[in-house]
């Protein structure tokens, strides 16, 4: 609910103040928001800690948000937080549910050392877990922006804003570049999350 909410409380302030930004403080906040949405999402590839790659996650898609405010679609801005906010809460409580999962299976099993939160030690466990499974892929679904889905209608405004502004503004057409490259990461890193923690992966074994 932290990653829903409360730190989401900037950008709910920035919605409220867009009125008073000039240009210029807005071209200032898209740079910001697309930068912070391409390295938060960067960072979140290379976690193996479940939670850090939904932590980080969060990151990226606050700066997505700001990424809109500042390419003036403020109101798909306040959309994706809506929408971000119904899966997020979603993905971290279905994480929770792994790692209680994951701490009682190696506390039985004696493996006391292994950590409960990292995705390489969680092999397959979709059987063990099918509720919680299907829960976490139609949220991961909806960040990854899939059709049909929340997050495809908010990610889609936000896109479709940022290409406005590029078209109006053709020096500013890395602002788009940042949307485009955050979006395709994200699908990439949660897909990624969902591949290690319940179906395993050919790179990595079980604790033996």
């Amino acid at each position: 609910m932290h990653a829903a909410t409360m730190v989401a409380a900037g950008v709910y302030m920035s919605v409220r103040l867009f009125p008073i930004f000039t240009p210029d403080a807005l071209l200032v906040i898209a740079y910001i928001g697309g930068i912070t949405a391409m390295l938060a999402a960067l960072i979140a590839i290379t976690q193996n800690d479940i939670k850090k790659v939904l932590a980080y996650s969060t990151v990226s898609q606050l700066g997505y948000m700001i990424l809109a405010v500042g390419t003036g679609v403020y109101t798909a801005a306040f959309f994706h937080l809506l929408t971000h906010a119904m899966f997020k809460a979603n993905l971290f409580y279905c994480s929770g549910s792994v790692i209680h999962s994951m701490q009682n299976a190696l506390h039985n099993n004696h493996y006391h050392d292994t950590l409960p939160q990292d995705m390489r030690n969680m092999v397959i466990i979709k059987y063990k877990m099918p509720i919680t499974y299907w829960s976490m892929l139609i949220s991961t679904l909806a960040i990854a922006g899939v059709p049909v889905f929340s997050g495809f209608l908010s990610k889609d405004a936000i896109l479709a804003g940022t290409l406005a502004f590029a078209q109006h503004n053709p020096g500013h057409f890395l602002l788009p570049i940042f949307g485009f490259g955050a979006a395709a990461m994200t699908a990439f890193y949660m897909f990624r999350m969902m591949f290690l923690t319940f179906h395993g992966c050919l790179l990595y074994t079980s604790p033996s």
